[in-house]
């Protein structure tokens, strides 16, 4: 089992009586040689000096960078790879000090989902690492008495302003003085339902907040408050709320109950007002959407193309219009968590402005958000979005909003919508609200549209144009011009054998040029991936792998050929069987990282029938190939003067009757061969790479 602890501290904890343990100083990627074992405590930067843990180990010896001893190493001893006393001293505190930072990392880490959160009783801050939220609290506190005296209870209900229309998963309730917020929790509380909330120990005082118990949604939770035995004046209940990990909000003042007899304190602003007067709720869209004033009155992108959002299940559709200073977004699409566009500057992801319409269970929440890189959303802590709307039917999230043209500087990652972008499109999974790495690769428009311009259909692509290239000429190299390179090297080397052409034989230059064009494609395709992705793609699985492999196998087969020996060498025959056994290795590999490449996001070709048309590819060649054998072996009818099963006599009286026109035969049998597999090779190519084209 491995725990990962901040920063550079790793512990490995393995079974009873082989406990291993590591402290890994900046220069943790450098290895050392030790005979005695794994290093159990690095204690100097260049990691040579450790102390070990060697349960039952013979004596041996340790040596260090800067000197060796010899140690006795017993059951329960330490070894000090070491030649100064200081070290022994600095190994032990820096393992103690592990296991300090062990057992807090422990504690912390139970501090958030199971409530137990009595860090927060001072400043009520989740320790999260992220900001409050800036926008109104969408929950409220309300009581059943407003007035209390020593000793007397309220009920406190902690719920949602909109009923239906939202949850939250952890909360700290707490009472304090209104004279003084700061200074601390007040009185007790008791338990209505222990399952969802728990009691916690706030300022010495047992039972003074109450939290949850889990990260289970929530709509409501209550609990009863009693006053303490001397209570201040007036009492206001406070509330962090969190609904995500990223998002919640902090010390929010609730209701105020005034002491019975007492000066009522200032009046308390209702967080439900608040959150009315500024805050419109989602709307539940009646209707789907149609694509009918698509290229008249609204600009629409859609996947497929022309698809209908109303007629069509997996139709991707984004549309927007003009409406005076603002633009009117309509997003839909069959989703599992979420569907999502993007403004950008450019074909690459980066320095985006991002919309999304995530899935929370039977809800959508639709956000703006901002994208820096190849990362995660940063989601936008000004609400720019109004009029906002959705509807979930069967698997579609559909969801509409509108966006004014310019924002304020509160909004410095949204763009202005009267410029021209790239408009993407991308859809994937959610869980808890909090989004996945999109499934597919991301719809692009195929050109920069002004917003704010004539409304028109736009086209799109889900393969950028370079990955599109990388595909093709991976097609034509390994699956055209390797397979006819081959033929003519193998099967119409008698009848060019002395038919020069440039100074060599013409079936030796027909496969040199043939082989020249596969590296030469190869390498261009092997490039391209490279150049899109800015380097190595991390989830393309073991397709990358394959390539680098027939890459290297590309460049070495003509480099073998520079070297190879006369043809009356003794090892020429050697030369013949690694060239024709390396090539043979590459195309199979090829072959198979083919396959691969048409399932990748980047390229997906429709499945399965794809999948099928590509394997009818392969079965063309092979069978080609065979037949080709076949009648070179005189196994066909046009080349049985070659069979073995004649007799040398009876092959001479035949070469004697009729030597010209049976060679004639078996060459003219070749060419049409030779021209039905070209046929059906050129059709499968130009299928395959016009899906791609279509991508």
């Amino acid at each position: 089992m491995v725990y990962w602890l901040p920063r550079t501290w790793n512990i490995l904890l393995w079974p009873k009586n082989r406990f291993a343990c590591k402290y890994i100083l900046p220069c943790h990627k450098v290895r050392m040689s030790n005979p005695c074992g794994s290093c159990l405590f690095c204690t100097s930067a260049t990691c040579s000096e450790c102390v070990q843990w060697l349960p039952n180990q013979p004596a041996c010896s340790v040596s260090s960078g800067v000197g060796s001893r010899r140690t006795d190493v017993r059951a329960k001893t330490y070894s000090i790879c070491s030649t100064t006393e200081d070290n022994l001293k600095m190994a032990v505190k820096g393992l103690i000090s592990l296991w300090l930072l062990l057992a807090l990392q422990f504690k912390s880490g139970e501090c958030y989902s199971n409530g137990k959160v009595t860090q927060a009783c001072g400043d009520m801050i989740p320790e999260h690492g992220h900001h409050a939220s800036p926008e109104n609290s969408p929950y409220n506190i309300t009581l059943d008495k407003y007035e209390y005296s020593a000793g007397s209870q309220i009920r406190v209900t902690l719920s949602v302003v909109v009923p239906g229309g939202s949850y939250f998963k952890g909360f700290l309730i707490q009472a304090r003085a209104q004279e003084n917020p700061d200074g601390g929790a007040v009185g007790s509380f008791d338990l209505v339902n222990s399952s969802i909330s728990q009691l916690l120990t706030c300022a010495h005082t047992k039972g003074s907040a109450v939290s949850h118990t889990s990260d289970s949604k929530k709509t409501e939770v209550q609990a009863i408050w009693t006053a303490p035995d001397k209570p201040p004046s007036n009492i206001q209940f406070m509330y962090t709320v969190v609904r995500k990990y990223k998002l919640y909000w902090v010390q929010v003042a609730g209701p105020v109950a005034t002491l019975r007899g007492a000066t009522p304190g200032p009046p308390h602003s209702s967080t439900t007002t608040t959150t009315h007067s500024t805050t419109t709720p989602p709307g539940v869209l009646q209707n789907p959407f149609s694509a009918e004033d698509c290229g008249s009155r609204k600009t629409c992108l859609r996947d497929p193309v022309n698809c209908d959002p109303k007629t069509e299940p997996q139709c991707f559709f984004l549309s927007f219009r003009t409406e005076e200073q603002s633009v009117l977004f309509e997003l839909s699409g069959p989703a599992e968590g979420y569907v999502s566009f993007a403004l950008s500057l450019d074909k690459w992801m980066g320095n985006d402005d991002v919309y999304l319409c995530v899935r929370d269970g039977d809800q959508v929440e639709i956000n703006a958000a901002y994208v820096a890189g190849r990362t995660h959303p940063e989601l936008a802590t000004e609400n720019a979005l109004r009029d906002t709307a959705w509807r979930v039917s069967d698997g579609i999230i559909q969801c509409s909003f509108r966006r004014d043209l310019h924002l304020d500087r509160l909004n410095q990652n949204r763009f202005n919508l009267d410029r021209s972008y790239f408009l993407f499109m991308a859809n994937g999974k959610a869980e808890n609200g909090e989004i996945h790495r999109h499934s597919r690769q991301p719809l692009i428009s195929t050109h920069q549209k002004v917003l704010t311009g004539p409304p028109e259909n736009l086209s799109g692509s889900r393969s950028p144009l370079l990955i599109k290239f990388h595909g093709a000429f991976m097609l034509v190299a390994w699956m055209t011009t390797v397979s006819t390179g081959v033929i003519f090297a193998r099967y119409f080397k008698r009848d060019w054998s002395e038919t020069p052409l440039f100074g060599q034989r013409v079936w030796f230059q027909m496969h040199r040029v043939l082989m020249v064009l596969t590296v030469v494609l190869t390498c261009v395709g092997f490039a391209l991936p490279f150049v899109y992705r800015g380097g190595w793609s991390k989830r393309a699985g073991s397709h990358p792998y394959l390539g680098c492999t027939v890459m290297a196998l590309a460049i070495i087969q003509p480099i073998m050929a520079l070297f190879r020996p006369s043809p009356d060498s003794s090892q020429r025959p050697i030369f013949n069987w690694i060239h024709l056994s390396a090539g043979t290795i590459a195309q199979i590999i090829a072959v198979a990282a083919i396959f691969l490449g048409i399932h990748q996001q980047a390229l997906l070709l429709p499945a399965p029938w794809s999948t099928g048309l590509l394997a009818g590819f392969v079965v063309w060649g092979v069978l080609a190939e065979l037949v080709f054998e076949l009648h070179m072996r005189g196994c066909l009818a046009p080349a049985l003067n070659h069979s073995p099963l004649f007799s040398r006599s009876q092959a001479e009286d035949k070469e004697l009757i009729l030597p010209t026109s049976s060679e004639s035969n078996e060459f003219q049998f070749r060419r049409i061969l030779f021209g039905v597999f070209l046929c059906g090779n050129l059709a499968f190519l130009f299928t395959l790479i016009s899906l791609i084209i279509n991508l």
